[in-house]
């Protein structure tokens, strides 16, 4: 399952964070990979394109294209990642240990995310009025 004919394309955003994430994790675990920009300002942003909108019905970056799927959601696509290439693994073998790197994980993605991301949509909104 791990082998593919094409490389995996990561939907992106420069500014995101959960797009680091993945991109993180791809280069640690020594995925080759292209990179789709999706722009979240131009145009009023792309992710509202009929055709990104094809590859997450969300709207949202990051979308991973990968073993002819299309994943979303950093931490499901990080899972996947970790489930379906061993090689270079992101998580330790403890099971305590790991249960702590998911606490982790939620903190930020639960808790200090929605933060940040009201401070982009913010500096976002003071771009659009120059």
């Amino acid at each position: 399952m791990a082998s593919s004919l094409s490389r995996p394309i990561l939907y992106s955003y420069w500014r995101s964070s959960c797009s680091w994430r993945v991109r993180i994790a791809l280069n640690l675990k020594e995925i080759a990979y292209d990179i789709k920009p999706v722009s979240l300002i131009k145009a009023g942003g792309e992710q509202h394109s009929n055709e990104f909108r094809e590859v997450n019905p969300m709207e949202q970056v990051p979308a991973l294209h990968i073993d002819g799927v299309n994943l979303v959601e950093s931490l499901s696509i990080l899972q996947y990642l970790e489930e379906t290439r061993p090689h270079r693994p992101l998580l330790p073998s403890d099971f305590v240990k790991r249960a702590k790197v998911r606490e982790i994980c939620e903190v930020v993605a639960s808790g200090i995310q929605p933060l940040q991301n009201l401070t982009v949509l913010i500096h976002v909104g003071e771009e659009k009025k120059r």
